[in-house]
């Protein structure tokens, strides 16, 4: 964060900062710092900026590096943000090197007036069908390789996950925590943990389309009515009830999902059929929807973990995790997830 000097900005902004002020800063996953811009003339540029920057915490560094979740939304912002109709931040700055740090610059939105969530509530079923609507157009964009390959390149090459890894930090959470979950989120944990590389194939398996990979309640927000998208870390190449399944479990409001989950899905899959996308039947959609369901608890264990012990990050990780308790119970996703293992 040290260097965030007006010398520095004034390069990457080719305007003269005179002075920068932090407004906010916070560290879980990555470094979050918002930033109040002076300029030394006329000639301005933003008012203010969102930086984000990778982890100080070893753990985490490490195993965002290991993902190439920087490199990989560095990529994004900078390649695939500026041809999409979604609505996502705009970025002034995106870069990345091979030790796993990485810089973003972008839009404020705080400052614009955007809504976020601290988990107190979830999207409506009316907010969640129009997002679903507009993620189905790009997933039926990006479902033809040749127009990945004319966007992103790079989105070609193996993204390996630390399943291992994950694992095993899986595995001490759910031991030390055992007094404080649902059986059905210790179920799928231990699922997870005895089966981690199976799992990930299973998530990944379907046809494939460029995804955001992360889509909960944390990494959207409303501008003026409208959803958009944020953290594109995860973003990959995978099958898109991915995004689908993730979206309405841990995005739409527990209850309204509840109300509306069938007919959320029957709507993406029209759009995604009308628009040119893969025909995908329901009732396989809905049995994929329920596997897809279990990566809720890789989603939310890290926030037992010390580098989430701030304030907010225990406010939102406590509500991802009762968004995931809920579903798990909901759609009865250990029974699926093993009869998914055992086919």
């Amino acid at each position: 964060m040290s260097d965030l000097t007006p010398e520095w900005l004034s390069g990457v902004l080719g305007v003269d900062v005179a002075h920068v002020k932090v407004i906010d800063h916070a560290s879980a996953t990555n470094q979050r710092v918002r930033i109040a811009l002076t300029y030394a003339s006329t000639e301005t540029g933003p008012p203010s900026l969102f930086v984000k920057l990778a982890s100080p915490d070893p753990v985490h560094r490490e195993m965002i590096g290991a993902a190439s979740m920087g490199e990989r939304e560095a990529r994004f912002y900078s390649d695939v943000a500026p041809t999409l109709d979604l609505r996502v931040p705009r970025s002034y700055y995106a870069a990345w090197a091979e030790d796993g740090t990485f810089a973003l610059l972008l839009e404020d939105l705080a400052a614009r007036g955007c809504a976020f969530s601290d988990g107190a509530w979830g999207v409506t079923a009316d907010v969640a069908a129009v997002a679903l609507e507009e993620l189905a157009r790009f997933h039926s964009r990006f479902g033809d390789a040749a127009v990945r390959s004319a966007v992103a390149p790079w989105l070609a090459a193996p993204q390996p996950q630390p399943t291992e890894i994950i694992a095993q930090l899986m595995r001490s959470v759910l031991d030390e925590n055992a007094d404080s979950i649902t059986p059905a989120y210790a179920a799928a944990g231990q699922v997870y943990v005895e089966h981690h590389a199976r799992l990930d194939q299973l998530w990944g398996t379907g046809p494939q389309t460029y995804i955001h990979g992360d889509t909960h309640i944390g990494n959207v927000f409303l501008d003026d009515g409208r959803l958009g998208f944020l953290d594109w870390g995860l973003s990959r190449v995978s099958t898109p009830m991915r995004d689908v399944s993730y979206f309405l479990t841990m995005t739409v409001d527990p209850e309204e999902r509840r109300r509306s989950e069938r007919d959320l899905l029957r709507l993406y899959l029209d759009v995604l059929r009308r628009d040119g996308g893969i025909d995908i039947d329901f009732d396989h959609a809905w049995s994929d929807h329920r596997v897809q369901a279990g990566y809720t608890v890789v989603a939310t264990f890290l926030a037992f973990m010390p580098s989430y012990a701030s304030e907010d990050a225990q406010v939102l990780g406590a509500a991802l995790r009762r968004h995931s308790e809920l579903a798990l119970e909901d759609l009865e996703v250990v029974e699926a997830m093993k009869a998914a293992l055992d086919a």
